[in-house]
């Protein structure tokens, strides 16, 4: 398997030599130079095997070069209750992502399916913990260390940090905006002490984390110098994990290959959602993929028009869906190599102007880019979106008719299934994270506090360390320099 850049970088690397990089060097990102295809066979030979055995399946057509032995060794290692079962007391937890019907209706099927097992309690865990077990293997075995730079919104860092932590060989140097994430999610990043763990406060939005970001890694010279990788969704291997928890979600729901079910994702950088566009790729019967965002609904404009328009900063809204405040969707760029026919020049030009323009224009009217937003209903793509009181209204629904506490991105997630739901088709909704994370929308929806996990009651007390600092690469690049140093 190799792989190649979106903007068309020549060379044609292997899985290890792009795991612990993020951009490729023209900037672009990675994606299997062909898609690997499932056979119906494997499909059903996959159908009763554990969520750690589907995963190896899933990830040996991806990652060629290593070892399948030791292939198995490290998702063996990553998929196991002990790592994902301890937040929820339920059996079904012992499957990893059990799935949980909510409705069934005039032929339609409504199904939750949990990905909130693991130790943050979000669906980040699922591909972060594997990443860090491939991570210390990588590094093992060529001797050598890794400076780990990313963004978050607020689950991916408290994933990437809880996944790294105490990993030998690893530093992480997490960017958080400032003052934008809920109570939970800050102290559970900022409470950490470990030495090999570096909290940074930016006084800006998530996508100014998200630039700087990929600021540090397009400065070539300065990536190689202080060996900077990264655990954010342009990591490949973060996308792959997440490729199986899809395929799990379609073999618990259907008997048959000739069914199909379609997923509803929230999404706000369209990272877990590029992992279902992915195994669709790969040959899963998925019908359709439906993309719930919050207010900051960049990706809900494009796949009701065709214009991908990003905001800035200021137009960005602080909601209570915080983890998809985001208004550039960095794996978006995946989506539209495939939809433009991998035309990677024309990426190139695409995103060009994204950031000079701040947008590009697939609609086919007079003075567009393109005209291929009339092919998106043959990648099975829709969206929707929710705002506040939708959040609100389907945080009560959820308990009144299912029985169920849900956090307010899995809330965005069932009320814009729920307007896209097909007769014989089952819709499933994956779910973000668990609604301690969240509680202050909790108690504004039920008027009362989320359950939380046993060791996790007073986390909002504990001493916290991090550093706040102003939205500047330079600066950013001297305090990586002077803590690796």
């Amino acid at each position: 398997m190799h792989y190649l850049s979106t903007r068309g970088f020549a060379a044609t690397p292997h899985f290890s030599e792009i795991l612990l990089g993020g951009l490729a060097p023209d900037g672009g990102l990675y994606l299997p130079a062909q898609y690997p295809q499932v056979s119906a066979s494997e499909l059903d030979t996959w159908r009763n095997l554990s969520y750690a055995n589907l995963a190896f399946e899933i990830l040996k057509k991806f990652a060629t070069d290593i070892p399948e032995n030791d292939l198995r060794l490290l998702t063996d290692k990553t998929y196991t209750e002990a790592v994902y079962c301890n937040t929820r007391q339920s059996e079904s937890a012992k499957e990893i992502t059990p799935l949980r019907k909510l409705q069934s209706q005039n032929g339609s099927t409504l199904l939750l399916q949990a990905l909130s097992n693991g130790p943050t309690l979000a669906f980040k865990d699922m591909a972060m913990q594997l990443l860090g077990n491939l991570f210390e293997y990588a590094l093992e075995r060529d001797g050598s260390e890794l400076n780990i730079f990313g963004a978050t919104s607020g689950d991916t860092g408290s994933a990437a940090e809880y996944a790294m932590r105490g990993k030998k060989g690893i530093r992480v140097f997490m960017l958080s905006p400032h003052l934008k994430m809920s109570a939970f999610q800050t102290a559970q990043m900022f409470s950490l002490q470990d030495p090999n763990i570096f909290n940074i406060a930016v006084k800006g939005v998530f996508d100014d984390c998200q630039d700087m970001v990929k600021a540090v890694s397009n400065d070539l010279g300065f990536k190689s110098q202080y060996k900077i990788g990264t655990v954010n969704s342009i990591n490949w291997a973060r996308v792959v994990a997440q490729v199986v928890y899809y395929f799990r979600g379609y073999l618990s729901v259907t008997k048959h290959n000739s069914e199909k079910v379609s997923f509803t994702v929230p999404s706000g950088n369209f990272g877990n959602i590029c992992a279902g566009h992915i195994a669709r790729m790969m040959g899963l019967p998925i019908d359709k993929l439906i993309v719930a965002t919050n207010e900051n609904d960049v990706l809900n404009e494009f796949f009701s028009t065709g214009i991908y328009r990003v905001r800035k900063s200021a137009e960005t809204y602080h909601t209570s869906s915080p983890s998809m405040d985001i208004s550039k969707a960095s794996n978006f760029e995946r989506f539209i190599f495939d939809l433009i026919g991998r035309d990677a020049a024309r990426v190139k030009a695409l995103f060009a102007k994204v950031e000079s323009q701040g947008g590009f224009d697939l609609s086919g009217k007079a003075g567009s880019d393109g005209d291929e937003f009339k092919y998106v209903n043959q990648y099975g793509f829709l969206a929707g979106r929710s705002t506040h009181q939708d959040r609100l209204n389907t945080i009560r629904y959820a308990q009144e008719h299912y029985g169920i506490m849900i956090d307010p991105h899995t809330a965005d997630g069932i009320k814009v299934a729920r307007e896209n739901m097909q007769p014989d088709v089952p819709m499933i909704v994956l779910e973000t994270a668990l609604p301690a994370k969240f509680n202050e929308t909790i108690r504004e929806a039920l008027d009362k506090d989320a359950d939380r996990p046993v060791g996790m009651h007073n986390i909002e007390d504990l001493p916290q360390r991090f550093d706040v600092m102003d939205v500047d690469v330079s600066a950013i690049k001297q305090y990586i320099a002077s803590h690796v140093d």
